[in-house]
């Protein structure tokens, strides 16, 4: 029969009666023996102290005993604390190995029965329930023993009591600081796309297990530190969101590059996507997977949430989370992007000009509505209670206009080097001195008419038409300046002045003619898109000619070549006359490097044009 607590009762009353009568013999043999038995009963009650298997009741029981007989208070709270520590450990060893087997590290199985059962990973709502019904249980569990053992007893010293306390308080504050790394590492390794449910159910319970231990030890503030640690995952899934969003900008990118890329099949024209439909594909793509990111951050506002209702949660996510991070930061990484096209950086410079005629119109479209729309619903989910706090829309959507304007110069930059770049080459290889009287119009120039028919389609797919100046009747059969009037003239100062260079006569009409700007902004249409286009392109080809030296069939040739260019080109530009004027110079200049100058005749020159 074990029957401690009536022992130590009997003691404890007879213990100054023993004492007072110490003196008298047969009183000292009594004594003697009352210590012997006391002390192992202080052994036994230890032993059961320190037994693993001893319950909460039994160990209070045990510590109740040992004050009575006078055992030192803290001694017995570091062995208290010491005891409940070997089974606390065991639960946060238990965590530890969930997070090793999420992570996809190798776990020792101590009995291979267990192989199976126990080398299963759990997920985040799994995971925090058996920290929940284990390590924070057992650890109230121990608070509350703590308390009820050396805390609240109705003594009446108040510095045992203080050192008890701080001694519980670095206990826990210790314990908890393990579990807290736990929970922090198994939530960033939480990272599923999909939505936020199981995640947002798992910080919720965790957040309100700790609200309740606040009350067991008020010295402590957990709830503030899970609060953090909830505000840490938000943070990060907005985080991951953006980074799925950024992926899937650059997989919107890159299946327009295919698509533009894939060649195109003779008689399957219709499996073939034009450029508004993959500009439609893109842009519908984009604002779905934002509203999708946006409804699954939904999560954690839901109403039945309690962190969702704190005001030190829900103010930073809204406004610095969502409406920053997210939304600010994605528009942001879009516009990053598209200037590292224009500005021709790494890989991202070698694009095909149809992506950055679609971006051009993207981003446009983006800061007429697009971005307004976005912000729209994020605000209408997300309350932002200080505006003054977030990036105010005008700065993106004037962000957006400026690369959207970038992006069409660029585009129209590079696709007239392009065609440039052949009208050059034709140029430079070409034995101009040599070469025999011309009977078809150069291959070249039937090449530089079919790209820029297919550039105008293009462009005509997403830029409205634009303002074209009043036309002449027959634009297309208007002969060259130079072939009538500018010949004659150049005659009549053979006759009348020859002291005068003929080239500077040349230079002084030039004075007076309007000034061609090559490389000016273009506007977002087609007609002005195609005329700096256009406008590069023969800027090349008038320089070209300006550096080789040409025999008579060799100017013959240009005067054909730029025939048939005015016959095409005329249609595309904003003003005929800037095609004529260019074309002439070109001539012209021809004339001035020619060892021969003599022009073919005029219906000729009509005639193998037409037969070209």
């Amino acid at each position: 029969m074990e029957a401690y607590s009536q022992a130590v009762r009997y003691y404890t009353k007879a213990k100054s009666v023993l004492h007072q009568y110490d003196h008298i013999p047969s009183f000292q043999g009594i004594h003697s023996e009352c210590n012997d038995i006391v002390k192992q009963l202080s052994v036994k009650l230890k032993e059961k102290f320190r037994d693993r298997e001893s319950s909460p009741e039994q160990l209070a029981e045990c510590v109740d005993l040992l004050l009575q007989l006078n055992e030192p208070a803290e001694a017995l709270c570091e062995e208290f604390l010491t005891h409940a520590a070997q089974k606390l450990d065991v639960d946060l060893q238990e965590l530890d190995k969930q997070l090793k087997l999420v992570s996809g590290e190798q776990v020792e199985i101590e009995r291979p029965a267990e192989a199976y059962i126990n080398t299963l990973p759990m997920d985040i709502l799994e995971f925090i329930d058996t920290g929940c019904n284990t390590f924070l249980s057992n650890i109230c569990l121990v608070i509350a023993s703590y308390n009820d053992m050396f805390l609240n007893r109705h003594t009446n010293d108040d510095c045992t009591d203080a050192v008890a306390l701080k001694k519980l308080v670095n206990f826990v504050n210790k314990l908890m600081g393990q579990y807290f790394d736990f929970v922090k590492k198994r939530v960033k390794l939480e990272k599923e796309s999909g939505d936020n449910t199981i995640l947002v159910r798992a910080l919720d319970r965790f957040h309100r297990r700790l609200q309740a231990m606040n009350k067991l030890l008020p010295d402590t503030d957990f709830s503030r530190a899970g609060t953090d640690i909830v505000s840490e995952a938000a943070r990060d899934r907005v985080h991951h969101y953006l980074e799925a969003l950024k992926q899937h900008f650059a997989d919107c990118l890159t299946d327009i590059r295919q698509n533009i890329a894939a060649p195109k099949l003779v008689g399957k024209q219709d499996n073939q996507c034009s450029l508004s439909d993959l500009l439609h594909t893109a842009h519908t793509s984009i604002v779905e997977q934002v509203k999708s990111v946006l409804q699954n951050l939904q999560a954690f506002l839901s109403p039945d949430i309690t962190f969702s209702m704190k005001t030190y949660f829900r103010g930073p996510f809204c406004t610095q989370g969502v409406h920053e991070n997210l939304m600010v930061q994605y528009f942001k990484h879009i516009y990053q992007v598209c200037n590292d096209f224009c500005e021709g950086t790494g890989e991202k410079g070698s694009m095909p000009p149809p992506l950055l005629l679609i971006l051009s119109r993207f981003c446009m479209d983006y800061a007429t509505s697009t971005i307004l729309y976005l912000l729209n619903i994020a605000e209408e989910n997300f309350m932002v209670d200080d505006r003054n706090q977030i990036t105010p829309l005008s700065s993106l959507v004037d962000q957006f206009k400026h690369i959207s304007r970038k992006l069409i110069d660029h585009y129209v930059k590079v696709q007239g080097l392009t065609i440039s770049q052949m009208l050059r080459k034709s140029v430079e290889t070409r034995d101009w001195v040599s070469t025999i009287e011309p009977r078809n119009v150069r291959a070249v120039m039937k090449r530089v008419v079919e790209d820029i028919t297919s550039i105008d389609s293009q462009v005509g797919e997403l830029y409205e038409e634009g303002i074209r100046k009043e036309r002449s009747s027959d634009s297309s059969r208007r002969t060259h300046t130079y072939s009538t009037t500018r010949q004659q003239q150049q005659q009549r100062s053979w006759n009348y002045a020859p002291s005068i260079d003929n080239s500077l006569m040349s230079n002084i009409q030039k004075l007076f003619s309007e000034k061609i700007e090559i490389f000016s902004p273009v506007e977002f249409n087609r007609v002005s898109i195609l005329t700096g286009i256009v406008k590069i392109s023969l800027k090349t080809f008038l320089e070209c000619v300006r550096l080789r030296t040409f025999g008579r069939y060799g100017l013959q040739q240009i005067q054909v070549d730029t025939h048939y260019l005015q016959m095409y080109l005329w249609r595309f530009v904003s003003d005929e006359n800037l095609v004529h004027f260019l074309l002439d110079e070109i001539v012209a200049s021809t004339v001035h490097r020619c060892l021969d100058p003599q022009l073919m005749e005029q219906s000729v020159v009509e005639l193998i044009c037409e037969r070209g």
